[in-house]
């Protein structure tokens, strides 16, 4: 794992001979947008960059877990970053905790927020 400066510090990826393998990010959503509370988030559409390239995004049910469990189920998905409207404190410590990095208070669409992270990180957008 190596880390890469983003729009609000470093993000880890995984790289394998200089090149970016793998990253997976994670974003609060509710009817195409950013979801305005992580803490009630009811599901997360998950993005999978392989290669420098997203190459797949998942609508996932967090199965009515709710602010400190979430954290837990965002690490079962093997998440590296996490794009979200409003956070507390908590939830911000116990993400930093678990190495997750955090680019709160985004609004908008939950597609343009990721490609906006990626486009910030010098990696390219395939199909979103």
């Amino acid at each position: 794992m190596s880390k890469k400066d983003g729009p609000r510090g470093p993000v880890w990826l995984l790289q394998i001979g200089g090149e970016i393998v793998m990253m997976r990010v994670a974003v609060t959503y509710e009817n195409g947008n950013v979801f305005q509370h992580f803490g009630h988030s009811e599901k997360f559409k998950i993005y999978d960059v392989e290669d420098g390239h997203i190459v797949k995004a998942d609508v996932i049910d967090t199965k009515g877990q709710g602010h400190g469990a979430l954290v837990g189920f965002l690490q079962a998905q093997e998440i590296n970053a996490v794009i979200a409207g409003g956070i507390g404190g908590g939830a911000q410590q116990a993400l930093a905790a678990a190495s997750i990095d955090l680019y709160g208070g985004v609004t908008g669409s939950a597609d343009e927020a990721a490609v906006f992270l990626y486009m910030a990180l010098g990696l390219k957008c395939g199909g979103v």
